[in-house]
């Protein structure tokens, strides 16, 4: 016999991880394991440090002359590694 009221398991996962407030986290997760997909491996060797707080990217890089050209380009980025997510998880970047 089938139930009336099926749901699709992505959704009641979606709607579990929305309700513990396990979504962001996760989110943040998938957005930093985002960052070599959308700038290449050249950059990432350049990346000493990611860290997101109050949906601010924070990334520590080795050298002025990448942090320069990055910084011009941050819109882009971000659009970028929000788009990979899926969801907007940042609202800017820092480089440092």
């Amino acid at each position: 016999m089938r139930k009336k009221n099926t749901e699709l398991l992505s959704d009641v996962i979606r709607q579990v991880l929305g309700e513990l407030h396990l979504d962001r986290p996760l989110n943040e997760k998938r957005l930093m394991e985002a960052w070599p997909k959308v700038l290449g491996q050249n950059i990432v060797q350049y990346t000493s440090d990611l860290n997101i707080r109050n949906r601010v990217l924070y990334v520590s890089l080795t050298s002025s002359v990448l942090r320069h050209d990055l910084f011009l380009s941050r819109e882009q980025i971000k659009k970028s590694l929000n788009d990979q997510v899926g969801v907007e998880v940042i609202v800017d970047i820092i480089f440092k």
